[in-house]
């Protein structure tokens, strides 16, 4: 007997975990090239199942992606889109009161964004550490001698941070969080500019942060984790953390390999006077390149309503 339309809608699986499944080719898409769709697929699935259950047996997640199906889908589609396993701490997926029911909220963690500085492929290590009130911390930046360039002088280039009680010293020893410092080591031996945010900077950055006071809120169950992820955040800014820088430096590989490889010039052939050419292979995109536009492929009216996305990107 053939299936009427009605009835296969009406046995279609309507729930997030069906609808991560009903929408696995979409996400596929916009997946960078080097993680593999069905793993991604399967971690979302699982994410749903982490938390606290409703009074129904139902998980907060599983409670909160169903009541707003479009706002789900977005965080999901950002977290494919970025190339993050979404329930994680590269990209978490929280519970948030909207109008008095829970909708998901999808936020990028500090771990998701170095990913993406180590993805780009300049950075050798990322460095991000809190910083607590009984902690010895010092940072007195290198400063330029001008009158002996290129001579510099000054006590360190990275930060000499002595946490109290020992590198194993618990949180009663070391007191309250007071700061938050990030560097990078690049591959080519440099450091990055030292990010430092005190508990003033933090503040603000925490109010500029949607349902932040939210008892499902990442500040109040992982703040020491949401300080590392603003230091993170602030330190993408002065390391390349593009898909584009790492596309130009294979690009200018194949270009110095072509360049090497061609066979000389036939005897007798000479270039016109004035028309000498002179370039250079450049080994690395700049810091501030622009990351392309993340192509979906599909047809967004054929996702569930949803209302504005909110929260903290």
């Amino acid at each position: 007997m053939t299936q009427t339309i009605s009835q296969a809608v009406a046995t279609r699986d309507t729930s997030p975990t069906g609808l991560i499944k009903q929408y696995s080719e979409s996400f596929a898409q916009v997946l960078p090239s080097h993680v593999k769709a069905a793993t991604w697929v399967r971690l979302a699935q699982g994410a749903l199942k982490k938390g606290k259950r409703g009074d129904d047996g139902r998980f907060e997640l599983e409670i909160a992606a169903a009541n707003n199906p479009g706002i789900f889908l977005a965080a999901l589609l950002d977290a494919a889109r970025q190339g993050l396993e979404p329930g994680t701490e590269q990209y978490y997926l929280t519970p948030r009161k909207v109008g008095g029911r829970l909708e998901i909220l999808g936020i990028t963690g500090y771990q998701g964004h170095i990913e993406l500085m180590y993805r780009a492929g300049a950075v050798a290590a990322v460095v991000a550490e809190v910083v607590r009130e009984y902690d010895e911390y010092e940072y007195l930046p290198q400063q330029l001698d001008r009158q002996h360039p290129p001579r510099w002088f000054g006590p360190q280039e990275i930060p000499c941070h002595k946490k109290a009680g020992g590198n194993f010293g618990s949180e009663k020893q070391r007191g309250k969080l007071v700061g938050v410092y990030a560097y990078a080591r690049m591959k080519d031996g440099a450091v990055s500019r030292v990010v430092e945010l005190n508990r003033d900077d933090i503040e603000r950055i925490k109010r500029s942060s949607q349902g932040s006071d939210s008892k499902y809120s990442p500040w109040v169950n992982h703040e020491a984790a949401m300080w590392l992820k603003s230091g993170v955040r602030q330190l993408q800014k002065w390391v390349p953390t593009s898909a584009e820088f790492r596309r130009e430096q294979l690009r200018a590989a194949a270009e110095a390999h072509r360049v090497a490889t061609a066979p000389d010039a036939p005897a007798g052939t000479d270039t016109p006077q004035g028309d000498v050419l002179e370039g250079e292979v450049l080994d690395a995109a700049p810091a501030d390149a622009p990351s392309p536009d993340a192509a979906g492929g599909f047809d967004e009216q054929d996702w569930p309503e949803m209302t504005q996305p909110g929260g903290d990107r």
